[in-house]
C-alpha cells in the first residue's frame, strides 16, 4: 500500500502537528519513530494521539456516511454539500478529499499509529520491566483501537460479511505493521478480515484482564471490547456470541435514564451508558458543521419522523430540535447548545448499552427466543416512553414480526449515529426512501455495488496490488 504507507511516520497524528508532504515525513520518521519509542513517556505520548487520530476519521465523514446513504436522513441539497454524492449515490474513485479519499486516509493513518505503538511494544517490555502492568494496559488499548479502524473499513469499503455463504468476497488490507515503500499489500477476504478483528479484541480481552473500566470510557477497557465484540458477532451473524458479550456490556454499564440520557448528549456528563466515546474537547469537527441547527446539510426525514410519531411521549424527540424557519429538525445528538467556546467539547459516542439491548434482542430473536428478544425491547421502550416495563405491551410475536419491530427501533435509538446503511445492507434490505426525498435517487435494491464505496483512485495508481470494487 505505497499510498498507505506513505502516513508511516505521521507524528503530525500523534504530537498535534501538521505537515504538507507526507513522502518527505516518510525520511525523516525511519530515525525518529525508533527515538520517539524509545522510553515510557514516548509511548504515553503516541496513545492520546492514536485515540485523536480515531476521532479525527469519526469527526468527519465516517459517521455522516452510513445516515447519508440510508433512508432515515434527507440532505439540504441547497449549497455546497461535500456528502451530495454519497447522497444520490453518484461516488467515484476520483474523489480524493470528501468521503471516499477522506475515510480510507484518515483511518488508515490511524492505524499506522496504532500498529506503531504494538510494534515497539516487546522493546519497550524489556527495557521497562517495571512498567510491564502499564504497557500491558497500553497494548490492550492499542489492540481495540486497530480492530475497531478495521471493522470501520471494512463496513465501508466490502460487502457485509453475509454478502457470501462464506465471507470470502473481497474485504480490505489488514495492516498489522508498516509496510516498506516497496511493498504492495493486496486485500484480504471479508473473513479474513473479521478473523483479526476478533484475534485483536479477544487478546485485548485477555490483557485487560480484571480492569473492567480505566480512568473513563475515553479510554479503551473490557467494557468497550464487550461491546465491540457484541457489535462483531452480530454482523457475523453469530448469535450465540452476540448474545454472551452484549450480555455482559450490560451488566458492565447501566441505561441511562430520563434527562441522564439526554444529557448523555447535550451535555458533558461524568457518567453515563457508554461503553466508550471519543474525546471532543476543544474539538471542531466537520460533523458540527455538518448538523448545525441554524441550516443542518442533514435532518431527520419524514420516513424517521413517521417512526417516532408513534408515540408523542418519545423522550427522543427531545433530541431533535425543529427548526422554524425552514421547518427541518436537526440532530442535538453532537451540537451543544450554549456551551461556552472555552468549554467546547464535542464528544462522539462509539458504543454504548442501548445499542447492546438492540443487539441482544435481535440475536435471540434469530436463536428462536423470541420472549427473551421482546423482554428486552420493552425495556428500551419503558426508557424511551418513560414508563414502567409492566405498562409496556408489544403485539408483535412471531419472529418476522420481531426482527421488523427491532429493525424500527434501531432506526429511531441510533438515528445519526452512524448505523442505518449497515443495518439495511447486513439484513439484505432495500433501501427505499420516502417519495418526497431531496434526493435524485428513491431506493437501491439489495444487492449492489453501490452499497460500498470505491476503493480512492490515488490508492489504486501506486498500488499493483489493489483491486477496485466492482461497479467503479
Amino acid at each position: 500500500m505505497k499510498y498507505i504507507k506513505t502516513y508511516i511516520a505521521i507524528f503530525s497524528v500523534l504530537l498535534f502537528s501538521s505537515c504538507n508532504d507526507f513522502l518527505e515525513v516518510d525520511q525523516t520518521g525511519k530515525s525518529t519513530i525508533p527515538v520517539f519509542f524509545s522510553d515510557m513517556d514516548g509511548v504515553r505520548a503516541a496513545l492520546p494521539g492514536a485515540y485523536s487520530s480515531v476521532y479525527k476519521y469519526y469527526g468527519e465523514e465516517f459517521v455522516l456516511y452510513p445516515d447519508v446513504a440510508a433512508d432515515m436522513l434527507d440532505l439540504n441539497a441547497v449549497g455546497d454539500n461535500s456528502m451530495i454524492a454519497q447522497y444520490n449515490y453518484d461516488s467515484n474513485p476520483d474523489q480524493e478529499i470528501t468521503a471516499v479519499g477522506g475515510i480510507w486516509t484518515d483511518a488508515y493513518e490511524a492505524l499506522v499509529n496504532v500498529n506503531n505503538i504494538l510494534y515497539y511494544y516487546p522493546s519497550l517490555v524489556e527495557a521497562y520491566p517495571k512498567s510491564e502492568d502499564e504497557l500491558r494496559i497500553i497494548k490492550a488499548e492499542a489492540l481495540f483501537l486497530r480492530a475497531l479502524i478495521h471493522f470501520d473499513l471494512v463496513r465501508v469499503y466490502a460487502q457485509p460479511y453475509n454478502y457470501t455463504t462464506d465471507a470470502s468476497h473481497i474485504g480490505i488490507p489488514v495492516l498489522l505493521k508498516t509496510p516498506g515503500s516497496d511493498d504492495d499489500v493486496p486485500r484480504s477476504t471479508v473473513k479474513e478480515t473479521y478473523t483479526q478483528i476478533l484475534k485483536d479484541l479477544k487478546e485485548s480481552e485477555t490483557l485487560f484482564a480484571d480492569n473492567l473500566s480505566g480512568e473513563s470510557t475515553y479510554y479503551a477497557s473490557k467494557n468497550a471490547v464487550y461491546g465491540l465484540l457484541a457489535r462483531t458477532y452480530l454482523y457475523m451473524e453469530n448469535w450465540a456470541e452476540a448474545v454472551q458479550y452484549s450480555s455482559l456490556a450490560i451488566a458492565s454499564t447501566p441505561l441511562s435514564e430520563g434527562q441522564e440520557y439526554l444529557d448523555m448528549f447535550l451535555k458533558v456528563p461524568t457518567k453515563d451508558e457508554s461503553l466508550f466515546k471519543l474525546n471532543g474537547k476543544l474539538k471542531n469537527p466537520e460533523i458540527i458543521k455538518f448538523y448545525n441547527l441554524q441550516s443542518p446539510s442533514g435532518y431527520a426525514s419524514d420516513k424517521l419522523m413517521g417512526l417516532l410519531n408513534e408515540n408523542p411521549d418519545d423522550i427522543r424527540f427531545q433530541l431533535l430540535e425543529l427548526n422554524t424557519l425552514n421547518n427541518l429538525s436537526g440532530t442535538l445528538k453532537y451540537v451543544k447548545k450554549d456551551m461556552p467556546t472555552a468549554e467546547k467539547y464535542y464528544n462522539i459516542i462509539v458504543l454504548r448499552t442501548s445499542e447492546m439491548y438492540l443487539i441482544r434482542a435481535e440475536a435471540n430473536n434469530n436463536l428462536n427466543i423470541i420472549d427473551v428478544a421482546i423482554d428486552d425491547i420493552k425495556t428500551l421502550l419503558a426508557r424511551n416512553y418513560q414508563k414502567d416495563v409492566g405498562d409496556i405491551s408489544i403485539s408483535e410475536n412471531t419472529k418476522a414480526e420481531v426482527a421488523r419491530l427491532i429493525d424500527k427501533e434501531r432506526a429511531k435509538e441510533l438515528a445519526f449515529e452512524g448505523h442505518r446503511l449497515y443495518d439495511l445492507t447486513r439484513t439484505k434490505q432495500d433501501m427505499i426512501r420516502n417519495d418526497n426525498t431531496t434526493s435524485s435517487v428513491k431506493e437501491v435494491l439489495y444487492p449492489s455495488h453501490k452499497f460500498i464505496l470505491p476503493i480512492p483512485q490515488k490508492e489504486m495508481d501506486v498500488n499493483t496490488a489493489m483491486i477496485q470494487n466492482e461497479g467503479y
